[in-house]
C-alpha cells in the first residue's frame, strides 16, 4: 500500500465499520435471545448442537456463530467448533458480572425504534419515542411490567462496575444517611452501605423503579439499614438524609426538568449536607482519542428521553440554578466512564 493511499484506506475502513454498527447490535441481540452463550456453557461445541437446543437452522446457526466470532463474542477453536471469550462470558445470564439484561435492553426494538428517526430528533430537538409510543420511555415502561423488570436489571447492571469504586473514592464515613435519589433496584445504595457499616439508607424511586430492590437488599442483609420510599422526584425528594446521591439520573432529561429534580434536592439537603451526581462529563471538545460511547450516548438521551450529557460548566449553571455550588469533578479510574460531582448548598 502506498502512503499516500494509506489515509483514504483506513478512513474507508473506519466508515465501513460504522456502516456496520447497527447489523452488528441485531447480531448481539439475537445471540442474547437465543441464549447462545448459556448453551454453549464452558466447553466447545458445534453449530449443530446449539442449534438442536434452541429448535434452528444448522447452517443458519454457522453463520450466526461465526459473526459472534468475528465480533470477539466466541471463538472457533477448530473448523466448525465454537468456545465463549471473555467478552462473550459476560453474556451469561447467571454468570459473575453478567451483561445479559444491559444488552437485552439496548438491543430491544423498543430501545432501538427510535434511533431510525434520529433526524427528526436532531430537526426538532424532541425525543422521537413520544410520538412512536404514544408517550415517553418512562411512561412506557410503567405500562410494561416484563421490559420494566429488564430495564431495570441492565440498569443495575450497568452500575455494578461503578458501584464497586464508588465507596473507595468518596468519603461516605462523615455522613449518617444516604438517600439515592432514582435509585432503581438498590445496587449502587448497597455497595456504599457494604463498605460503610455505620450508614443507613434510602433508595427513592417510582413503584415500578423499585420492584426488585428488596430483593437487593435482602441479598446483602440490609434490609434493616435502608427504606424503600416511593415517590416522583418531579414533585419531592424524601427527607432524613444529609448526603443524596443522583447517578444516570440527570442525563435522562431536559435543563429545565433538571432544575426541578435538583431544586427538590436542595429543600431536602440540610445546610451541611452534600449532593453527588455521578455522570459521564463531556470535555469542552471532543477528544478522539477517548471512547466515543458517551457521544452515542448522548445521541440515545435525545432520542428515546429527550435528555442529554453535560460538560463541566453545564452541571455547574443546572446546580447553580437550584442552590448549590460544584465543588469538585473527580473521574472515576479507567475504564469506567463516570465522574464524580461534589456539590454543596449555597
Amino acid at each position: 500500500m502506498s502512503q499516500e493511499n494509506r489515509p483514504v484506506d483506513e478512513g474507508r475502513e473506519v466508515l465501513t465499520r460504522i456502516a456496520y454498527g447497527a447489523m452488528a447490535s441485531h447480531t448481539l441481540g439475537a445471540a442474547v435471545r437465543l441464549r447462545i452463550v448459556d448453551l454453549i456453557g464452558d466447553g466447545t461445541v458445534t453449530a449443530a448442537d446449539v442449534a438442536a437446543q434452541c429448535a434452528a437452522r444448522p447452517q443458519a446457526m454457522g453463520r450466526l456463530l461465526r459473526a459472534l466470532a468475528g465480533l470477539g463474542l466466541l471463538a472457533e477453536r477448530a473448523p466448525g467448533r465454537f468456545a465463549v471469550t471473555p467478552a462473550g462470558a459476560l453474556l451469561r445470564s447467571d454468570g459473575p458480572g453478567s451483561l445479559h439484561s444491559f444488552a437485552r435492553m439496548f438491543t430491544d426494538p423498543t430501545m432501538l425504534r427510535a434511533w431510525e428517526h434520529l433526524e427528526d430528533s436532531v430537526r426538532t430537538g424532541e425525543p422521537a419515542f413520544d410520538a412512536l409510543f404514544g408517550k415517553d420511555f418512562f411512561g412506557h415502561l410503567a405500562e410494561h411490567p416484563e421490559l420494566s423488570a429488564e430495564f431495570n436489571a441492565a440498569m443495575g447492571q450497568a452500575t455494578r462496575d461503578t458501584a464497586a469504586l464508588l465507596p473507595a473514592v468518596f468519603d461516605f464515613g462523615r455522613f449518617t444517611t444516604v438517600a439515592d435519589i432514582g435509585g432503581g433496584d438498590g445496587t449502587l445504595l448497597a455497595a456504599i452501605l457494604r463498605a460503610h457499616p455505620s450508614l443507613t439508607g434510602i433508595v427513592f424511586d417510582l413503584r415500578e423503579g423499585l420492584a426488585q430492590a428488596a430483593d437487593t437488599l435482602a441479598r446483602d442483609g440490609l434490609e434493616g439499614r435502608c427504606s424503600l420510599v416511593s415517590g416522583d422526584f418531579f414533585t419531592t425528594a424524601p427527607d432524613g438524609a444529609d448526603l443524596y446521591l443522583l447517578k444516570s439520573v440527570i442525563h435522562d432529561w431536559s435543563d429545565e426538568r433538571c432544575t426541578e429534580i435538583l431544586r427538590h434536592c436542595r429543600r431536602a439537603v440540610p445546610d451541611d449536607g452534600r449532593l453527588l451526581i455521578i455522570e459521564p462529563v463531556l470535555p469542552p471538545v471532543v477528544d478522539p482519542s477517548a471512547a466515543g460511547v458517551v457521544y452515542i450516548s448522548d445521541l440515545n438521551m435525545l432520542v428515546n428521553v429527550g435528555g442529554r450529557e453535560r460538560t463541566r460548566d453545564d452541571f455547574a449553571r443546572l446546580l447553580g440554578g437550584a442552590g448549590f455550588a460544584l465543588r469538585s469533578v473527580t473521574p472515576l479510574p479507567r475504564p469506567n466512564r463516570f465522574s464524580l460531582l461534589e456539590a454543596e448548598p449555597v
